[in-house]
């Protein structure tokens, strides 16, 4: 099971968001490379990044702070965020990002989506945040009508490789994350692409519960800046 720290990004800077809430936001560093080297440090092999200002307003302003990361340590880096078109993929592939992340336009446009996925391949991967059992866009702050489980056909239709599904009701809460969610998606969907797990993740037993469960990876934020799962543990124990 793949380890992902997440660094998120607002203005230049690392934070992290309370249910998707971008007026309940906590800065927790100023320099995104620095946070990073860290994480490298304690043996983190993988990043997940997003782009915060990017996903609300379709643009990508933390470009260059994702590149210095790329640029200035090791790990391999996945970036989602404001990924609205085909020169972003590859404006991000060209810096060595591991995978874009495509989030709003997986539901906005279908076709584009399935396009990038045969095109770029393993490069692309879609993120499905949920509200309920709908997927959210637009930085979380629309609920579309789509449920998780159309989503969830339609990209396997298309070919995709890797889906990263966040519960925005358990993410930055240290609520505990959604062992039922991901459990029915692994059941359902594993056999046809790598799930990744985020939101909410908060201890040691959640991490063997998701490993017992079979995703592919999960993504852990608050709890490694609140030091509620050591890093260099989590990636000792469970990376492959």
């Amino acid at each position: 099971m793949k380890i992902f720290p997440a660094i998120d990004l607002k203005d230049g800077h690392v934070v992290r968001l309370l249910k998707g809430d971008y007026s309940k936001m906590t800065v927790y560093g100023e320099d995104p490379l620095e946070v990073a080297r860290g994480f490298q440090d304690a043996g983190a092999e993988f990043l997940h990044v997003v782009d915060l200002d990017g996903a609300k307003d379709g643009n990508t302003p933390n470009f260059a702070a994702v590149s210095e990361i790329i640029e200035g340590t090791d790990l391999k880096v996945e970036i989602g965020g404001g990924i609205r078109n085909e020169q972003i993929v590859v404006e991000y592939a060209s810096i060595g990002a591991l995978r874009v992340i495509i989030g709003t336009m997986a539901i906005r446009d279908p076709e584009f989506t399935a396009r990038m996925i045969r095109r770029h391949g393993k490069n692309v991967a879609v993120g499905v945040d949920i509200a309920g059992d709908r997927v959210a866009i637009n930085g979380w702050t629309q609920v579309t009508e789509t449920t998780v489980d159309q989503m969830f056909e339609t990209l396997i239709d298309d070919g995709v490789h890797t889906v990263i599904c966040t519960d925005i009701s358990r993410d930055g809460a240290m609520e505990g994350t959604n062992m039922d969610l991901y459990r029915h998606l692994v059941k359902e969907y594993g056999g046809y692409a790598d799930i990744i797990a985020s939101g909410g993740i908060s201890s040691e037993d959640e991490l063997e519960q998701l490993a017992e469960i079979g995703v592919d990876g999960v993504i852990i934020g608050k709890a490694l800046y609140t030091g509620a799962i050591d890093l260099a543990g989590a990636v000792e124990r469970y990376s492959e």
